[in-house]
């Protein structure tokens, strides 16, 4: 995986925390879950189709190509006044001049990322119980990803669905905002987000969809509709 065919751009950092963090949509930018499309082609789609939010996921990348692909996506994002996030490589998000770094129970502990991280950053943890909604509250953390909600085809390993009330649960005990993710689609969202959920996380609902743009915009307005009503 070669996303460095381009010299790489100066980024100065994104002014932090100019306005709340919007997790409405929060789609994942994952080089195994593109059919073949060029990451920032994929994430600008995905943008014009309502993504209030991305992260930049490759579990197998180098750590040159992660900050190349990292690098790509913050040059359609930026533009747009999205914030970009790097999953578990908190290292490369500080290289990157991300704008923050998400991490799950595998990888560094919320307090670890923020200190490297600094303040101003965004810093979200992966939680799929109150136990660890606390910790990543505790350490840091500016968001909860909780799931697997509904189950997932883009996580092989994942464990057992939480399910709606395991969701509710973790909501209902902690103010950070809280993104449900893992088998997310326009027809279930509204249930995420009647169980506490901020905004939902995507991978392959949006990304591997034919129409990147118009399946984000289906998300987008199914959350929009039911924090309305």
């Amino acid at each position: 995986m070669d996303h460095s065919t381009r010299a790489p751009r100066v980024l100065e950092p994104a002014p932090r925390r100019r306005a709340a963090l919007d997790p409405r949509l929060y789609v994942l930018i994952d080089p195994e879950h593109l059919r073949g499309r060029a990451p920032a082609d994929v994430a600008a789609a995905a943008l014009r189709g309502g993504a209030t939010l991305l992260q930049v996921r490759a579990k197998r990348a180098s750590t040159r190509d992660l900050l190349a692909l990292t690098d790509a996506v913050l040059g359609v994002a930026r533009p747009a006044g999205v914030p970009v996030l790097v999953n578990d490589r908190v290292d490369v998000a500080v290289a990157a001049a991300a704008d923050g770094a998400h991490v799950g129970d595998d990888d560094l502990p919320a307090a670890a990322a923020r200190a490297l991280l600094g303040a101003d950053a965004w810093l979200g943890c992966s939680a799929a119980t109150v136990a660890g909604a606390v910790r990543a509250a505790d350490g840091g953390a500016d968001y909860l990803g909780v799931g697997d909600v509904f189950g997932t085809v883009s996580k092989p390993d994942a464990d057992v669905p939480i399910g709606i009330d395991g969701l509710a649960a973790v909501a209902a005990a902690t103010p950070l905002p809280v993104v449900a993710i893992g088998g997310v689609t326009p027809s279930n969202a509204a249930a995420a987000i009647r169980a506490g959920a901020a905004g939902v996380a995507v991978i392959s609902a949006v990304t591997l969809a034919a129409d990147v743009e118009a399946a984000a915009r289906a998300l987008r307005a199914a959350v929009d509709r039911a924090r309305s009503s």
